[in-house]
């Protein structure tokens, strides 16, 4: 009898969500379904757009944009590490540094700006008139940087980059129990030894999952080596695809450079899936652990310096976008074009995070249902296409409707619901990645007891789950929502004189090199950003539940 009592729950499938868990199930399947049957769409355009014109492509130029997508996100990868490590280290070694906290807020910070706001802060600092050049100056120096080409692309996803690299191994040092570097100490173990003993295990499980996620997000680059890229030899695969297709009309070119980046991405994502699951991001102004390597006034004088550069090169492009943006204010657009594109800028990216977020929400409440019922591989095939967006690029799905579109409608019709469509799927694997922890905690602490219960639909949702997963669908929904208002793949693609956000007109000021007036809408895109950011994570997700 206490058998056939402890099964039902079983039998009946786990309470989730507004509908009970068959609907669930259906939803997000079909979900998934639409996802796999539009990149399979996608794929058979790009092969019969590309199948006959191969042997017209110079396989010199595929080779050379190849060639060179690799060696920069394998060198951005490498600077990336090399820098997140010390850093990364002295941030653990000196739990009580002045201002700890307000740097690792400031980690957070690149990863929620847009990235062609980040890339006008690095040109302002880094470029042929930034802070640099004039700290040279003022010594009597006339050296100038060459921000443009593979220096700039470097600097700026090391930029991007080694914030989230810090945010990444910082939970992992924390993990490190208290009693083995009580034990270090205890041996009188010095700082190389404690390196060798402790650190370098933790660092050789760590590091191959992290150096995948930036060499995919560098691989993937657009808006960086578009802006500054300097030239034909600073080409990557996503750039090459968007001037084949809105300069040369080159649908063939387009469509290799297309296959051969989904090709290659899809190797990528999924080492990803598989080796990066069990990294989180947690809370990292609480990971304060004491250690006792640190302690000596040589370490700290190393371990200080190392904070001051990161925080210096993550600070002063933030501080010279908001003064040049401040200063540039007399050369800023009209009101009317600043209006009507932080207007367009909203639009797009409440309804991209809106799609986003929703759909998110329906597959990993599928595959949720899917792992209680004990189908892993159903549950582990959703997983996998809502996260199409880290192999199939906006820029690739662009191609693919590029195609599909051409000679049968304008396709300049339907770019609101396109750029929409491209930026929630692109924004998707970020909502996924926050959304499953929390729902799959809930599902443990909740279902058998709203099973037994009978609480399920509409009760269950407004009782149990709004008030347990407010705060990360908050979250979701501002993150995925900032990453669409930041996009420039999208609008540069679908984007004309009608339809113009703020990142399009920011992009233009720069390649117009109209810096002053680029300044100021930098510095409007990142307030409002952030400003977005702020209210839907606080409206959204509401007050922190203790």
């Amino acid at each position: 009898m206490s058998m056939a009592a402890g099964s039902r729950p079983s039998r009946r499938g786990p309470a989730t969500g507004i509908a009970g868990w068959p609907a669930t199930v259906l939803t997000g399947c079909g979900l998934a379904a639409v996802l796999v049957v539009a990149a399979v769409a996608v794929f058979a355009l790009l092969l019969q757009a590309g199948g006959g014109e191969i042997a017209g492509i110079s396989t010199y130029y595929l080779g050379k944009v190849l060639a060179f997508t690799l060696w920069q996100a394998l060198l951005s990868v490498l600077l990336t590490l090399l820098a997140a490590i010390p850093a990364t280290r002295a941030l653990a070694r000196q739990p009580h540094f002045p201002g700890r906290s307000w740097l690792l807020q400031l980690c957070a910070l690149p990863m929620v700006m847009p990235t062609i706001v980040g890339i006008f802060g690095v040109v302002a600092v880094f470029g042929g008139s930034g802070y640099l050049t004039a700290a040279a100056t003022a010594f009597g120096s006339d050296w100038r940087p060459h921000i443009y080409g593979l220096p700039g692309i470097l600097i700026a996803h090391v930029f991007f980059n080694l914030p989230l690299a810090i945010r990444l191994l910082l939970p992992a040092y924390a993990a490190v129990p208290a009693e083995s570097w009580r034990l270090a100490a205890q041996l009188g173990m010095r700082g190389r030894d404690v390196f060798r003993f402790i650190e370098m295990p933790l660092l050789r499980q760590q590091l191959p999952g992290i150096a995948i996620i930036v060499f995919m997000l560098c691989f993937t680059t657009f808006a960086v080596a578009l802006t500054l890229g300097g030239g034909p030899a600073a080409t990557t695969l996503e750039v090459a695809i968007y001037q084949a297709l809105r300069f040369d009309f080159d649908l063939g070119l387009g469509a290799m450079l297309a296959l051969l980046q989904v090709v290659l991405c899809a190797g990528g994502a999924w080492t990803v899936w598989r080796t990066g699951r069990e990294m989180a991001m947690g809370s990292v102004t609480r990971l304060i652990i004491r250690r006792y390597d640190g302690a000596s006034n040589a370490s700290r004088l190393v371990d200080y310096s190392l904070i001051l550069l990161v925080s210096l090169f993550l600070a002063l492009p933030m501080a010279a976008l908001v003064q040049k943006g401040l200063s540039g204010l007399h050369a800023a657009a009209s009101v009317a074009s600043l209006s009507k594109a932080a207007l367009i800028s909203m639009a797009l990216g409440l309804s991209g995070g809106a799609v986003a977020t929703l759909c998110g929400y329906l597959l990993a409440q599928a595959r949720q249902s899917l792992m209680l019922l004990g189908h892993r591989r159903m549950a582990m095939l959703i997983g996998l296409a809502g996260r199409l967006g880290l192999f199939v690029s906006p820029m690739v799905i662009g191609t693919g409707i590029f195609l599909a579109a051409s000679g049968r409608i304008d396709l300049y019709d339907l770019a609101v619901p396109g750029v929409i469509l491209l930026n929630a799927v692109m924004a998707l694997p970020f909502v996924l990645g926050l959304l499953e922890p929390a729902m799959a905690t809930a599902a443990e602490r909740h279902d058998k007891l709203c099973a037994a219960l009978g609480i399920k639909g509409w009760h269950r949702w407004r009782e149990i789950d709004w008030p347990t997963l407010r705060r990360p669908l908050g979250s979701a929904f501002a993150f995925a929502s900032v990453i669409a208002m930041g996009d420039l793949g999208a609008i540069a693609l679908f984007g004309s004189q009608d339809l113009t956000n703020l990142t399009l007109l920011l992009y233009g000021q720069l390649g117009a090199y109209r810096l002053d007036g680029a300044a100021s809408t930098a510095l409007l895109l990142l307030a409002l950003t952030l400003a977005t950011y702020a209210i839907l994570e606080r409206w959204v997700g509401g007050r922190e539940l203790h």
